[in-house]
């Protein structure tokens, strides 16, 4: 089947890509610059020679849909994420809406969608892009599945910011899951028929968003010290009292933060 996947150079378009290729399936990535980091189509990686998908890059501004067309594909992954956390139910409303219209036009049998453990009850800050999103994609005309995910293990990194010697990070409780799992599980929830809301995806262990940060110091044998900066307002106070935990029935991955940072952090 052909994918087109939006946002195919983000932190897990690229590995979408690689996993649907894997897979075998016939690869649009849709992206303003679809060679991202200088590998075909963003990915991170060369493929292996096993590979049998073939791997097709448009360069589409998704915020305008400059450059959309979905001719001849069977379902839509969209993994496509706000550069700015302020704005975000901008973002998404204009970039769910073109995608929607553009796979109702090409007569798309699937749009997958990944949304944020926690986004629907707690609609603030980014949260409140992903909540739109979430509304919109479930009142479209296209079948369509969501898939709900916490962090992934890249967010304690691109959260943080150094002030001296030390690391300041949003105090978090989370339960963070590896980027390629969540890949693989969009790309089997793609080849299969749509399921509405297909539940959550977490990973196997509880911790504070500072926790991760100062396991990658560790790891990288840096010496600074990480501080907790309580965000203020309603999305802050979620953050910090488990709003983003995932629910008693979610979907358990078995790979570890601790395996990741092992793997070399991938």
């Amino acid at each position: 089947m052909r994918i087109a996947v939006a946002g195919s150079t983000g932190t897990v378009g690229a590995h979408v890509m690689r996993e649907a290729l894997q897979a075998g399936h016939d690869v649009l990535g849709l992206a303003r610059r679809p060679g991202g980091d200088g590998h075909p189509g963003g990915l991170r990686e060369p493929l292996p020679d096993a590979t049998t998908g073939r791997l097709t890059t448009l360069p589409v501004d998704l915020t305008t849909a400059a450059g959309l067309d979905l001719s001849g594909v069977d379902a839509v992954i969209d993994v496509s994420a706000s550069p700015k956390l302020s704005g975000s139910e901008a973002f998404f409303g204009a970039v769910t809406e073109h995608l929607l219209r553009a796979a109702a036009a090409a007569g798309v049998q699937h749009y997958v969608a990944l949304s944020i453990v926690g986004a629907a009850q707690h609609p603030y800050g980014y949260y409140a892009g992903k909540a739109l999103q979430e509304r919109l994609v479930s009142e479209g005309e296209t079948p369509w599945t969501v898939l709900r995910a916490t962090q992934f293990f890249e967010f304690a990194d691109q959260s943080s910011f150094s002030l001296g010697p030390w690391t300041v990070m949003p105090k978090m409780r989370s339960q963070p899951v590896a980027a390629s799992s969540v890949a693989r599980r969009l790309v089997e929830l793609a080849s299969g028929p749509p399921r509405g809301f297909a539940g959550e995806l977490a990973g196997p262990d509880e911790l504070w968003m500072a926790d991760l940060g100062r396991m990658v110091l560790e790891t990288h044998g840096l010496s600074q010290t990480v501080i907790e900066l309580p965000l203020p307002g309603k999305f802050g106070r979620a953050i910090r009292t488990g709003g983003c935990l995932p629910g008693p029935g979610a979907e358990i991955d078995s790979v570890s933060y601790e395996d990741w940072l092992a793997e070399g952090a991938r």
